[in-house]
């Protein structure tokens, strides 16, 4: 139980983070493009690799607040980052390869498929 509390605190305020992003984004003039989402993506990245390498043999109950809860909230992106690296680090390029490619034309392919089905089909 206490894992998930601390998963969901964690998650509550990358949540909130990555509302305020977008939020801020709005307020400079940025909505034309996905800066804010960009950005939030580039930051969690780069946190992810912070906290991997901080964190290696660190506190469970940390990693579980902050990597899966406070970046999980700001951006899933993190996850799939650490993910890639590591595939990359143990040499297995082409799995990260495919991962990567299954990744993201897998989630544009799935979430035109549910704009299409939400609208009424084809």
């Amino acid at each position: 139980m206490q894992s998930l509390l601390l998963v969901a605190a964690g998650g509550a305020v990358g949540a909130m983070a990555r509302y305020g992003a977008g939020a801020l984004a709005v307020r400079l003039g940025l909505a034309g493009f996905p800066w804010s989402t960009l950005a939030v993506n580039l930051l969690g990245g780069f946190a992810m690799g912070l906290l991997a390498g901080w964190l290696a043999e660190g506190s469970p109950a940390l990693r579980l607040l902050l990597g899966v809860g406070v970046l999980g909230g700001f951006t899933t992106f993190s996850a799939f980052s650490i993910d890639v690296v590591r595939l990359m680090e143990a040499n297995e390029l082409m799995p990260a390869l495919a991962y990567v490619l299954a990744s993201v034309i897998g989630a544009i392919g799935a979430c035109w498929l549910g704009l299409i089905l939400a609208r009424g089909g084809a």
